[in-house]
């Protein structure tokens, strides 16, 4: 059958029947010490905001679990965090399950290392998304039960190391659940199940947006930061670290897109630039808009737009999806029926300890995340080459953004701002 021949109810039931596949896996992994509600531990890689949520919603949304070890490169962000987990009045319910004793916080760049060498059953896995590929590989290799953060990468080469250690995860039955929760909200879910047996009938055309402020934004360089301590303080302004926002940010958005098709786009041509970020260090090497067409391999066309404006200012902005369909129209989430709203950041990690425990659904979303995060960074290498880009050249391409030296006082110049016609794309 060609590619272009693929019809989107296929698409749809193919994605269905691996995932009814994926649903009747009710294993109990061999790490999980005895039955149903044996205590798991957990140690978190990168105590920055999203990892101190990330404990948050854990304990929230399970039982019987602990915090145990964490780990992170400054000393200063896991010790102020950890002091905000316990003495914030709003984590007075958790606070108790937070256990992470001095000889179980690590620092440096080899922390990860040493947190995986614990006696921890689950790795919160939450450093700037540069690090995921080689974090996650180690995790798998210790045989842990993964939370990971989005994006899964940030170049062609650590992605395909990730989807490596994917297919590793998958046959060693390990659960991994990804920071992309509209997979765990209910409402996307019932919708994506409704779409999926016809409500709009066959899809025509996609659409994703992500207009809105800056996530992150260092104010200003310490003069005793070294180049690399430096871009890892102000880590969402440099691609190697961040991946631009159209991968950082817009991977919600395109996730959901590949997830309700079913596949991930053959091709892309995508513009962009820079318009309001300043050309000065603290604005890094980074875009701040990216429009692109993708299209899918049954000729569906997806256009996104991602693009980022300085808070405060009165400018539209826009964040979700759509679907048209040749029987209709969805945001993708207002199709479901009435039920509990609940909160989407704690369900995936109450499917998470149910996936690890044996009385929930197997999760492991780690390649499909994974091709949604090469899919964005297909995007942004087409704004930045302009060039149309494959996905057969994504994942054929040497792009490796990684720093081949560590350290808090590593020189580490800063990239040109890509210019489309002179960047190339290898």
């Amino acid at each position: 059958m060609d590619s272009t021949s693929i019809s989107r109810r296929s698409l749809l039931n193919r994605y269905s029947a691996a995932t009814t596949a994926a649903a009747f896996q009710i294993i109990r992994p061999e790490l999980v010490r005895g039955q149903g509600k044996e205590k798991l531990r957990a140690g978190l890689v990168g105590f920055g905001g999203r990892g101190r949520q990330a404990i948050v919603d854990h304990l929230k949304g399970t039982e019987n679990t602990e915090v145990v070890a964490a780990a992170d490169i400054f000393e200063d962000k896991l010790e102020s965090n950890l002091r905000w987990l316990r003495e914030e009045p709003r984590n007075a319910d958790i606070r108790d399950r937070v256990k992470i004793d001095p000889d179980k916080r690590f620092v440096g760049f080899d922390a990860y290392k040493k947190l995986l060498k614990t006696d921890i059953d689950i790795v919160f896995l939450a450093t700037p998304p540069g690090y995921r590929p080689e974090h996650f590989e180690a995790a798998v290799e210790a045989k842990k039960h993964v939370f990971c953060e989005k994006p899964f990468g940030t170049d062609p080469a650590g992605v395909r190391r990730f989807m490596a250690a994917a297919k590793k995860s998958e046959e060693l039955k390990l659960t991994v659940v990804s920071g992309a929760q509209r997979r765990f909200d209910r409402k996307y879910m019932e919708t994506f199940d409704r779409i999926k047996n016809g409500a709009i009938g066959d899809i025509a055309a996609g659409y994703a947006y992500w207009v809105g402020n800056p996530v992150i934004q260092q104010k200003a360089r310490d003069a005793k930061w070294g180049d690399m301590t430096w871009q890892h303080r102000a880590w969402y302004s440099f691609v190697w670290i961040c991946g631009d926002q159209v991968v950082e940010q817009h991977l919600h958005n395109i996730d959901v897109m590949n997830w309700f098709m079913g596949a991930h786009p053959s091709k892309v041509v995508a513009t962009g630039g820079r318009c309001w970020r300043p050309g000065d260090d603290i604005y890094g090497n980074i875009y701040d808009h990216i429009s692109a067409d993708f299209e899918y391999p049954n000729g569906v066309r997806l256009s996104s737009n991602c693009r980022q404006f300085p808070a405060g200012q009165q400018i539209h902005r826009k964040i979700g999806e759509l679907l048209v369909g040749s029987k209709g129209k969805s945001n993708c989430n207002d199709l479901a029926g009435p039920g509990p709203n609940i909160n989407p950041y704690v369900a995936e990690h109450t499917a998470l300890a149910k996936s690890i425990r044996g009385d929930g659904p197997y999760v492991n979303h780690a390649m499909a995340v994974a091709e949604s995060t090469l899919t964005c960074i297909m995007a942004r290498e087409s704004a930045y080459s302009g060039q149309e880009i494959t996905w057969e050249q994504a994942m054929n391409s040497t792009l490796d953004l990684q720093p081949k030296e560590f350290g808090y006082d590593v020189k580490m110049d800063v990239t040109p701002l890509p210019q489309p016609g002179v960047y190339k794309f290898v």
